[in-house]
């Protein structure tokens, strides 16, 4: 199982475009049988920071879905809707091993 964390640099004064955008992802990210564990909005601190959260079963199975991604219309549509926007200024991803009880 692997966890992927996305810490986004947004313009802030753009916070609504981004919102909208996450919405587009969550439902997309499960088309292609990942969990979503949703979108984190900037709230006391940093006001141009979010982060989003989501696993799949296995590296392999992302690197699936990536490949998917970009092959799929309403995924383009949403890396479209991004650039058009010009919400995000930078992005960073990271994986990660959950660890449960």
């Amino acid at each position: 199982m692997v966890t992927i964390y996305l810490r986004y640099v947004l313009d802030a004064s753009k916070l609504k475009e981004f919102e909208h955008y996450g919405k587009l992802w969550i439902p997309l990210v499960e088309k292609f049988g990942g969990k979503h564990h949703g979108y984190f909005m900037p709230g006391e601190g940093a006001n141009n920071i979010a982060l989003a959260l989501f696993t799949f079963g296995s590296l392999a199975a992302y690197e699936s879905y990536r490949q998917r991604s970009f092959e799929d219309s309403d995924c383009q549509a949403a890396f479209k809707y991004a650039e058009d926007t010009r919400c995000i200024i930078s992005y960073e991803r990271s994986f990660f091993r959950p660890v449960f009880s």
